[in-house]
């Protein structure tokens, strides 16, 4: 999703042909990592011995491939990128429950479930995006009987509210009986999601559930208990998801709100992330201790779209693109 979904994103910003090149000979590379007895992807494959290990994956893993190996489908015209990265998403979405959910991990080789807790957060989170985006980009139908299922199932079960405010918490996939109310940084993508989805007035409620959460600590934790205001993973990442949504959200609304909200973010990681090579992560949004790391996706997401709320919508045409799970642009150039 980094390397094959940037070659890609900037050869269609670019039009040079060494990109589409680069991105095809990684494409290829990886695709035996599919070589399953299910067609669901392992979690490693060597580029160079094409090996591959880590049977038990994750849906986000296994779901977050379509849109990037789909549009080297499509700028090539070999359709064998496309077709294993959707067998290998249809093939995960036909061992959902009786309730139209999905848990944290599966066996690629069985197709058993391992770990069967079922909620938006990290593991799962950008499945349930590549459904919807794949649909918009690709135009093929059965990613929206696949979208249109699951966010109905996610809605029902996973959706939880408090006070009147709207969160994502987790359940378990086959009953759908409630197990913990915990909400953090990786679930708030979902606002964006949501508004790309059509249903703003969810997003809007959720938007401000994430608002909430990063003015509670001056900063967003990892994963806080909703219910309890108890930080369960207390670091900061520097991650980009509350950006993201109030970027989309104020695409699609105008409301200024969103401007308010994503300055308020810059401020914070400035006032406390910055240091003099870059931007830390923080060990504790409650002490707000750094630690010597800064992720490459601060640069690609989070800068990007703080960058791309306020900046001349000309800049990039929101409307003509769908941006993949790390903030790459894509179009529908074939």
């Amino acid at each position: 999703i980094r390397l094959l979904g940037g070659l890609l994103s900037t050869y269609q910003l670019d039009g040079n042909e060494k990109f589409l090149e680069m991105a095809e000979d990684l494409g290829k590379r990886l695709l035996p990592v599919f070589d399953s007895p299910t067609g669901m992807p392992y979690v490693n494959v060597n580029l160079k011995t094409a090996e591959r290990s880590g049977a038990v994956n994750n849906p986000a893993e296994i779901g977050t491939l379509m849109l990037e190996f789909g549009t080297l489908g499509k700028l090539t015209g070999n359709n064998i990128y496309y077709d294993k990265a959707k067998r290998g998403i249809s093939e995960l979405y036909k061992r959902r429950s009786g309730i139209d959910l999905v848990g944290t991990s599966i066996n690629v080789e069985t197709g058993e479930w391992v770990n069967t807790d079922s909620h938006i957060s990290g593991m799962i989170d950008s499945y349930y995006e590549y459904l919807l985006k794949s649909w918009l980009l690709f135009k093929d139908e059965d990613f929206k009987e696949m979208w249109d299922t699951s966010i109905a199932a996610v809605n029902k079960y996973i959706a939880d509210t408090l006070n009147g405010e709207l969160w994502y918490g987790v359940a378990d996939m086959n009953s759908g009986i409630k197990k913990y109310s915990y909400y953090g940084a990786l679930d708030a993508f979902f606002p964006a999601v949501l508004s790309l989805g059509g249903d703003l007035n969810r997003a809007e409620l959720l938007q401000e559930s994430n608002f909430k959460m990063w003015k509670s600590f001056d900063i967003e934790p990892e994963q806080f208990d909703f219910r309890t205001n108890i930080i369960i993973y207390p670091g900061y990442y520097l991650r980009p998801e509350n950006i993201e949504s109030a970027y989309y959200l104020y695409k699609y609304t105008g409301d200024e709100r969103y401007l308010e909200m994503a300055k308020f973010y810059f401020d914070s990681i400035v006032k406390y992330c910055r240091c003099e090579t870059g931007y830390a992560h923080l060990k504790s949004v409650v002490t707000k201790e750094k630690d010597d790391a800064m992720e490459s996706f601060f640069l690609a997401e989070t800068l990007k779209y703080l960058y791309l709320i306020f900046a001349d919508p000309e800049v990039l045409d929101f409307e003509d693109v769908i941006f993949n799970t790390e903030a790459h642009p894509l179009k529908r150039t074939w």
